[in-house]
């Protein structure tokens, strides 16, 4: 499914707090990811929490970043590897079924998307276990970050229906 100019235009909007660039810091993200299961969804985003020794429990990569392939994100110290396909513009039933799989297996776990790991943020969201934050790169802009809570998940649940049509 082709996603349409207006849901194009509802997922820039961040589905949480929108940390500039300039401002995102160990010692900010620590007073969001603290005590949390948290989910890096994009290769710049989990770069930067590893760079700053905040390893996430979930890091979603597909070694990609503004259409460019770039160098693989550091795996040291990944308890489990998974893989998935993902088309772009896309939430595929095997990336939904990689990242149940992932949030049930000892962390950190990593998913290596083929395709494209943008749309992940929402099954992320979705499947996310109790106590969680999401976090995803803004492009040009900065650092999304979503606590989970019921109403993220039933926003979410409500986009997936609109990408997926079911």
């Amino acid at each position: 499914m082709t996603l349409s100019d207006s849901l194009r235009e509802e997922l820039k909007i961040p589905l949480g707090d929108l940390i500039p660039e300039y401002q995102v810091n160990k010692e900010t993200l620590q007073r969001f990811v603290a005590g949390k299961y948290v989910i890096s969804v994009g290769d710049q985003t989990t770069e930067k929490m590893i760079n700053f020794g905040l390893v996430p429990s979930l890091q979603i990569v597909d070694n990609w970043e503004k259409q460019q392939k770039r160098k693989a994100v550091d795996a040291q110290g990944i308890s489990v590897s998974l893989e998935c396909q993902n088309p772009a513009a896309s939430i595929s039933q095997q990336s939904i079924a990689t990242i149940k799989k992932a949030v049930s297996s000892k962390p950190p776990v990593r998913i290596t998307v083929d395709g494209e790991e943008d749309l992940l943020v929402i099954p992320a969201c979705i499947h996310a276990p109790p106590n969680s934050v999401v976090l995803y790169g803004q492009p040009d802009v900065g650092l999304v970050v979503v606590p989970v809570t019921a109403e993220i998940r039933n926003k979410t649940q409500n986009i997936f229906y609109l990408i997926n049509g079911t």
